[in-house]
């Protein structure tokens, strides 16, 4: 309950800009052309895309001539229910990432002003917690701050942090880091990535570089790219998973800014059409505001009601 509760109250704006609205239409009491209009509107405003649109209100409309409900209160658990179970239907949706094989590599990519290097930082701080040996690589070698911003993060948490000189290659600074972890025996290697423009060729060729670098070092089985997504730009975020998905296989997402967006239906949308795990979203600011993410606390956290 505990978990619920503080989830619930990070999402509070979320729901307030987002199902806030869906939640008002299920108290409503009314089923009528009207509030099949007003919910398409809420999921699509809310980017929870067209497809899962579509089929959330057939699902609905299945479900009340089947069960005969006569109020939108009684469609809210199934509502609730269909969300969550969409989420869970993706393999590792909301599981933290397994340490099964070690030293497990987290490839951190992205665009620009995601959050990724704070979310490398803050998944450090959370290993260091669970007594877990880290390293952290800069291959952002085109900013000089954001090899200082990571450094940080590794003296906040006691890690190391493989760093070259600006203008170094990338690749070389995460096969680098990969040495040290395997000769430590760590636990975990996380490579921070320049952030990077999906229209941008030449930066695009040396993140697979770097991929192909530590496929063949580590293997599959202890690689993980790892999406940075901010989702403050709903669907704008779920074109550049799809993106960056075509370049290098994206095997988990990290969903940052959540308790700042309106866009609320952008973690179904992602879902939905690349079926790859959302493993964490950031509610804040702060190093303990990365979550791991629970299909069925969202679900109903977001349709709570206000005065709940």
């Amino acid at each position: 309950m505990a978990l619920f509760a503080k989830l619930r109250e990070r999402l509070k704006g979320v729901r307030e800009k987002w199902s806030g609205g869906i939640s008002r239409l299920f108290s409503s009491g009314k089923i009528d052309p009207q509030f099949w209009d007003d919910l398409e509107e809420k999921l699509i405003t809310g980017d929870a895309g067209l497809d899962f649109t579509e089929e959330m209100i057939d699902f609905l409309k299945s479900e009340a001539k089947t069960r005969r409900v006569k109020s939108s209160g009684e469609l809210r658990d199934i509502f609730t229910d269909k969300i969550a179970e969409e989420l869970e239907a993706v393999d590792g949706m909301g599981q933290e990432f397994s340490l099964k094989n070690k030293p497990l590599v987290l490839l951190m990519i992205g665009v620009n002003g995601s959050g990724k290097t704070t979310s490398a930082g803050k998944l450090a701080m959370m290993f260091k917690r669970q007594g877990k040996s880290v390293v952290l690589a800069a291959a952002d070698t085109f900013r000089a701050a954001a090899v200082d911003q990571l450094k940080i993060w590794g003296e906040r948490s006691g890690v190391r942090v493989v760093a070259q000189g600006q203008g170094s290659d990338p690749a070389a600074v995460a096969f680098d880091a990969w040495k040290a972890a395997e000769s430590s025996h760590a636990d975990v290697v996380i490579v921070d990535t320049a952030g990077r423009l999906h229209d941008k060729h030449n930066l695009m060729e040396e993140l697979r570089k770097i991929h192909r670098v530590l496929l063949r070092e580590a293997g599959e089985d202890r690689l993980e790219s790892v999406l940075v997504l901010d989702a403050v730009l709903g669907q704008n975020s779920a074109a550049q998973a799809e993106t960056f998905n075509s370049i290098i296989p994206i095997t988990s997402i990290i969903l940052t800014k959540y308790d700042n967006t309106a866009k609320g239906g952008v973690v179904i949308s992602i879902a939905k059409k690349l079926r790859v795990p959302v493993r964490y979203i950031g509610l804040g600011e702060g190093i303990d505001d990365l979550s791991t993410f629970s299909p069925r606390d969202f679900a109903e956290a977001l349709m709570t009601s206000e005065q709940a």
